[in-house]
């Protein structure tokens, strides 16, 4: 039986602002293509299916799109939901979606029922564990002493090796969503912490042929049978340059057989870009990455004036931008410092001066600004 681990769709994220639904659909929609020339067999998704708990309509469909794909390329998908997403909406209508190959593993309470399916060598069970949050999966897995990821995660599979011993000769593969010891994050992953608690052993996994973790969005192996596949797109300008995929897993009469990594498009590329405003917008050198999805960081002493607007002429997808400059025209005091020992309407006056390029407000705007800001005390007050 052959699989292909993917996790982290995360559908529905944007890079800081700027929608990626195009790119998702478009990264996505490949690994049908992957089904279809691997002759892959089950799609596993561990994990942060959507980016939030309420999903758009427009990344409900990219997801709804995306499945479809892959089940007429020929694979079933079985998904679980992560701590980006609400396992209750996830697992809506799941075994009316079984029913056309989309399998939902959602529920704690049954984490240890498998997806069965049948090759020539018999069984493969494929368990789905939900992101386990400790304080509540504690309480659905009754253990009330239980305060850790790791304590919840380990009676998790507990139960998912009992069912194991019930099913001899069978292979078993296990969806989680977890931070687990040697795994190396990257800057666009939510920290699952709970009580500054948050790693689990890799050991904790012991007793199944093939882990498919999801979380951390770098591709990672943390043994030969328990790895991250990572996220399809980059999520922050720190994954820049870092080549996205997905594991191919073949499964024989002896269980692993085999994984090899998949490469997956990317439909734009990130680049981060330094140097002086004027010296980005005319370098030649830099004519490779205009189309690219772009962060600058700008070096020049005196904060240019109106930089973003003027580098997306030439790079229409900066969407980040950060001036670092220390020149002669900077104030290197702290904003607190700066506020120091001056009036509402002297700040407000200062910040109208700085988003018109150093023009100062009038005095009827300052008379306005005045009165706003007479309003707005007197409503504290009346609180």
């Amino acid at each position: 039986m052959r699989l292909l681990h993917t996790s982290d769709w995360h559908v529905g994220r944007s890079l800081h602002g700027t929608d990626l639904l195009a790119e998702q659909e478009a990264v996505l929609g490949a690994l049908a293509e992957v089904v279809a020339a691997e002759s892959v067999d089950v799609v596993l998704v561990a994990g942060d299916v959507y980016d939030r708990a309420v999903p758009s309509a427009d990344a409900t469909g990219v997801f709804s799109r995306v499945v479809h794909r892959l089940l007429r390329a020929g694979a079933q998908v079985v998904l679980t939901p992560g701590n980006h997403d609400s396992a209750r909406r996830l697992g809506t209508l799941s075994e009316v979606l079984a029913a056309g190959g989309l399998h939902v593993r959602a529920d704690t309470a049954r984490l240890d029922e498998p997806v069965l399916f049948t090759d020539e060598h018999g069984e493969v069970a494929v368990y789905g564990i939900p992101y386990l949050e400790p304080e509540i999966a504690r309480h659905e897995l009754g253990l009330p002493e239980a305060r850790s990821h790791e304590a919840v995660l380990a009676a998790a599979m507990e139960r998912v090796r009992a069912d194991l011993l019930l099913r001899p000769g069978a292979r078993s593969v296990v969806l989680a969503h977890a931070f687990v010891g040697g795994g190396q994050p990257s800057e666009s992953e939510r920290d699952i912490a709970v009580g500054g608690v948050d790693l689990v052993p890799a050991g904790v996994f012991d007793g199944v042929d093939y882990v498919a973790l999801g979380h951390l969005h770098r591709p990672q192996s943390l043994s030969d049978r328990v790895r991250y596949s990572g996220s399809p797109l980059a999520y922050s300008f720190g994954e820049a340059g870092q080549q996205k995929q997905a594991w191919l897993v073949d499964l024989d009469a002896g269980g692993l057989a085999g994984v090899r990594a998949v490469p997956l498009p990317t439909p734009r590329r990130l680049s981060v870009l330094r140097g002086e405003l004027p010296e980005l917008l005319v370098d030649p050198g830099l004519a490779s990455v205009e189309e690219h999805f772009v962060s600058v960081q700008l070096t020049d002493p005196v904060r240019p004036v109106d930089p973003m607007r003027q580098l997306q002429r030439r790079f229409p997808h900066c969407v980040h931008l950060e001036w670092t400059g220390s020149g002669p025209g900077t104030d290197a005091r702290s904003y607190t410092e700066r506020l120091s020992g001056r009036s509402d309407l002297e700040v407000a006056g200062e910040f109208v001066s700085h988003v018109r390029g150093g023009v100062e407000a009038s005095a009827a705007e300052r008379e306005l600004l005045g009165r706003a800001l007479a309003a707005a005390a007197a409503a504290e007050a009346a609180r």
